[in-house]
């Protein structure tokens, strides 16, 4: 730690240097779980180094992803809970880049706060360790920045970003996608990070006992319910891809169904979705009963217990359900691609 940098008159304008040396000092604990071979060097220095392996890759290309955790902050807030917003913040990044066929190999994150409380920031650190662990990634660096009058003191905002690799021949396109094709379901673990400003205005989250077991959500709180991390699909996806010929995939996050899954699709093909196959959580169902919100708003706006979409050739379905479930998924067949206008049609 440094003993020689501080300053009183910018400790007197709210930005405290020292405990951002001790926040450094307690997330080195969380950081080194997520080293992986190719991370270089430790924390301290102006660029997080990475050596990739290129071993059996013809044309490396690389893709990177970045993103938030958004409102869901403020239940983190109001349950006063840090240590698994992290894990959300990586699942944002890293499950977009899968969409791509490509691994992640390392991940920074960017955490804005009022006031650097040491152990709340290593807390978060400790989450968005513990998404890099899943995802097989490395947390090669970040930034604190303390901004009082900014942010309110004890609140903070996370972000973060990654790149991942993939040799140019198999980069996930959707050009050999074609009519009969099967669409597969791997199931979420809940709201994810996306559609919480609806949540909020559902619940009241301000005035309403987030803590109350709910007897919907099998006894959990709605507060525990809506912060279960975003589950990261980097790993059994990576499996899939190693077996299956995979022609699309879709991260299911704000949009819904209606807008992710399209994504995947290339012009004169659509998905035909069935409504009675997607296993919905009952999180979704409450959701739904509470605010009074249409099917159809659900679909575009939440997972609906679907995070993550991948479209295999019908051949190929009962292999790659198969597999994903070797890899920890609940995987099901939702739909099929059929030849049509609309990009994609729930029945």
């Amino acid at each position: 730690m440094n003993t020689l940098s501080k300053s009183e008159a910018y400790a007197a304008a709210g930005v405290d240097i020292t405990a951002g040396y001790r926040s450094v000092e307690l997330m080195k604990q969380h950081i080194g779980r997520t080293m992986i071979p190719g991370a270089i060097g430790g924390l301290g220095g102006f660029g997080g180094l990475f050596e990739p392996d290129l071993t059996g890759i013809e044309k490396p290309v690389l893709v990177s992803g970045t993103d938030g955790v958004g409102t869901k902050l403020r239940i983190a807030f109001l349950m006063n809970k840090h240590d698994t917003v992290g894990i959300d913040c990586v699942a944002m990044c890293v499950n977009d880049i899968i969409c791509c066929g490509a691994k992640p190999l390392f991940f920074l994150d960017y955490i804005a706060c009022g006031k650097n409380y040491p152990e709340k920031i290593a807390d978060i650190v400790k989450g968005v360790a513990e998404g890099c662990v899943q995802a097989g990634c490395a947390l090669i660096g970040g930034e604190t920045a303390e901004m009082p009058g900014f942010y309110p003191e004890d609140e903070y905002d996370l972000a973060g970003y990654s790149t991942g690799i993939v040799d140019k021949a198999k980069i996930i396109d959707n050009s050999k996608m074609q009519e009969g094709d099967v669409v597969i379901a791997l199931s979420s673990s809940g709201v994810h990070s996306n559609g919480f400003s609806l949540v909020r205005k559902v619940f009241d989250v301000e005035n309403c006992d987030l803590k109350a077991p709910i007897e919907e959500l099998s006894g959990m709180s709605l507060g525990e319910t809506l912060l279960t991390p975003t589950k990261i699909y980097v790993k059994p996806v990576l499996a899939l891809l190693s077996e299956v010929p995979v022609r699309g995939i879709s991260h299911i996050t704000g949009g819904g169904f209606y807008e992710n899954i399209p994504r995947s699709i290339p012009e004169g093909l659509g998905a035909v979705i069935n409504k009675a196959s997607v296993r919905v959580l009952p999180i979704f169902r409450l959701i739904r009963k509470a605010g009074n919100i249409s099917e159809r708003d659900m679909f575009n706006t939440y997972n609906m217990g679907v995070g993550m979409s991948v479209i295999v050739p019908a051949g190929y379905s009962e292999k790659a359900v198969t597999i994903l479930k070797e890899n920890g998924e609940d995987a099901y067949v939702i739909g099929e691609i059929r030849r049509q206008e609309e990009k994609i049609t729930l029945i």
